[in-house]
Parts: structure tokens; sequence; C-alpha cells
């Protein structure tokens, strides 16, 4: 029974150091591979050719295929089943992952807003452009499939499936692996105007995946929030937004549903809690070094170069 017990450790032990290290690769990876093919690109077509379409579907597709192949490693090399992370699960939770998003992308958009505002008070100036594709007509398709549907796929596999289950398989509690996996998901980003945002849709999304035994409802929820944005864009322009009587609805009934869906994960399943601090912490941030401080640096960048411009 010892030897049993040994082996499994060490499996355990090794998914958690492959989740840290797929952590620094999906950092790392898609630098490298963005740097190339913009080097490239200025060596044979000119600085013109960034504002093609083909560039920019190009921005978004490098960085979520370079995901797919750290996922593929991750699994080939540790052993870990794809079935693990993409289990079946009941409908509530796809239920559930809805009524969060809906209250994530207004009511969380609007807490994000005021923070930009506060940023700004003190000369912050957003220097992060991402520019989409035409939108209009029948190449709103093709956006979605790149921009939604890819990154529902790779990035929830990357950092609920792999990061947050390697988290789960080794004892770390519950608060413990969603705070963890919502500070690491926000740092990814690398933007200082979205870490609120981005910190509680990984904390949210970690949640969800813990209740769940599953990345399939967060996956739902991934791909809405990015195919809300790209619908809206395509229809009313990226910066529209409701006003008005109209817009005080929205933010209010999409906080109530935050309000509501938070409530029944956190108090009416809470008997899935489990307890316990972050086991192996060594283990899992050595291998995530890279990729965290690569980030941090990145984080910082953009923050420094926004108050310089200001």
């Amino acid at each position: 029974m010892e030897i049993r017990n040994e082996q499994q450790e060490k499996v355990f032990t090794r998914r958690l150091t492959g989740a840290g290290l797929a952590y620094s690769g999906a950092a790392v990876f898609p630098m490298l591979v963005s740097i190339a093919f913009a080097v490239v690109l200025l060596l044979t077509a000119g600085e013109g050719a960034t504002e093609s379409d083909g560039v920019k579907y190009a921005n978004y597709l490098i960085p979520q295929l370079c995901f797919g192949a750290v996922c593929i490693l991750f699994f080939a090399r540790t052993g870990v089943s794809v079935k693990s992370c993409i289990r079946p699960c009941k409908l509530r939770y796809f239920l559930l992952a809805l009524l969060l998003q809906f209250g994530l992308l207004f009511s969380l958009s609007e807490l994000n807003g005021w923070f930009i505002g506060v940023l700004e008070k003190f000369g912050y100036q957003s220097v992060v452009s991402d520019t989409l594709p035409d939108l209009g007509g029948w190449r709103i398709v093709p956006a979605i499939l790149v921009i939604a549907v890819l990154p529902a796929l790779f990035e929830e596999t990357l950092f609920r499936g792999i990061m947050l289950g390697g988290m789960r398989e080794n004892g770390w509690g519950t608060a413990s692996a969603v705070l963890v996996s919502g500070a690491l998901f926000s740092l990814f980003h690398g933007n200082p105007e979205q870490t609120i945002y981005q910190f509680i849709c990984g904390m949210c999304f970690a949640l969800l995946t813990l209740r769940a035994g599953s990345i399939l409802p967060t996956m739902l929820s991934h791909f809405c929030n990015n195919a809300v944005i790209l619908t809206i864009a395509s229809l009313a322009g990226e910066d529209w937004a409701p006003t008005g009587g109209a817009a005080v609805a929205v933010i209010v009934c999409s906080a109530l549903c935050l309000a509501a869906g938070l409530a029944l994960l956190l108090f009416a399943e809470r008997k899935k809690n489990t307890k316990g601090g972050i086991v192996k912490g060594r283990v899992f941030f050595s291998a995530a070094a890279v990729g965290i401080v690569l980030c941090l640096l990145q984080w910082s960048y953009v923050l420094v170069m926004g108050f310089s411009n200001g």
C-alpha cells in the first residue's frame, strides 16, 4: 500500500510540475513565435502590412496555436488524460456558466471601467491597442472561430484543466486554488487595465470548474464572453455601450445575476469545499517561475508606459 501511495504521489507531483511548466511555456512560446512573425513581416512586407486583416487574425491565432501545442505536450509528457479535464457534468453548471457570464460581462466591465478611471486620475493613458479585424457581414464567422472558439478551447484547457487540475489533485484548498488560479490568469494577460476584470473572471471560472468537476461549463462561458463582444462590435461598433436608463437596467440585472450565480456556487455547494493551503507550492511556482516573471515584466512595462504617456 505504501508503494502504491508513493507512486501515486509521484504522479500527482509530476502533474503539478507539468502544470507550472505549462504556464511558463504558454508565456514564452507565443512571445517567441510572435516576435519571429513580426520580424519576417517587417522584412518582407513593411510596416503597412500590420494593419491588414490577415495580420490581425494572425496576432490572435498565433497565441492560441501555441497554447494548443503546450497542452498537447503536457498531456503527452505527463500521461494525464484529456478526459480528466473534459468530463460530462450536470446541466445546472452550464446554466450557472451563462448566469455568471452575463453578470461578469456587464457589471464587472463597469467596475473595471471605474478602475481605469482611477488610473487616469493619476496620469495613466492607455497604450494597449487590441484592434479587431473587419467584422462586417460574413466576416463575423471567422472572427468568432479564431477569437471566441479557440480561446474557449485552449485557454480553458490550459488554465482550468491543466493548472487548476494539478492544484486540485495535489490537495490544494478550494480558496487557495481559486485565488492563485485567478491571480495567474489575470497576470498572464499582461494588461493593467484589465487586472480586476481578469482576476475576478479567473476566480469565478476556477470555482465553477471545481464545482462542476469539468471545464466544459467554463468553455461555454469563455466562448459567450468573446462571442458577445464580437457580435456587439459587428452590429454597433467596438465602442458601443448602453446609455441612460438602459445602461442602469443592464448593470443592475447583470449584477444580480452575478450575485445569484456566486451565491449558488459558494453556499449551495459548500460541501464540495476542500480545506487546506498551497500544497507543494515550491514545486509548482518553481516550474511556473519563468512565466510568472515574464508576465509580471510585461504587466509592469505596460503600466509604466501608460503613466509615461499620460
